[in-house]
């Protein structure tokens, strides 16, 4: 397992300006942008141990990461 952040721009790196633009104009996706990176950010320090958690929350957080993205994947492919 890798401990490399999930950065946005490195999971849809065509996508910047699209990205960039839906945070501007769109309220709900500014939300979940925010909310996925407050998670992600979660989640790296949890893998490097900076602030380590169990196996349980850390599947929970990565189940959530992965439906965040989903949902911000549905905003740029309708955008």
């Amino acid at each position: 397992m890798t401990h490399v952040p999930h950065e946005l721009a490195e999971e849809f790196p065509h996508m910047q300006q699209e990205i960039s633009d839906l945070k501007a104009k769109d309220g709900h996706f500014a939300k979940l942008f925010d909310d996925y990176h407050t998670l992600n950010r979660a989640i790296h320090r949890a893998e490097t141990n900076i602030e380590p958690t169990d196996d349980y929350h850390m599947i929970a957080m990565r189940k959530e990461r992965l439906a965040l993205k989903d949902k911000i994947a549905a905003c740029l492919a309708s955008a």
